[in-house]
């Protein structure tokens, strides 16, 4: 997901999202712990997509409060 995408959603399902990438994440870990990660690319890609998630919050929170 790039960030266009993101920035059109509002800020509870960002922080929705948010949520079920640290699940995915924890899961990732957990199974690279055990042994059976298959795909040790896709921590990476979740760590960033956490990473872009939590960017455009964080746009949008300075926004929300320049505004007022």
């Amino acid at each position: 997901m790039d960030a266009k995408e993101l920035l059109t959603k509002t800020p509870d399902q960002l922080k929705d999202q948010l949520v079920a990438l640290k699940k995915e994440a924890f899961n990732l870990r957990f199974q690279q712990a055990t042994g059976q990660l298959e795909s040790t690319a896709r921590m990476r890609v979740v760590r960033r997509e956490v990473a872009r998630v939590k960017t455009i919050l964080n746009q949008k929170a300075a926004a929300a409060a320049a505004s007022n």
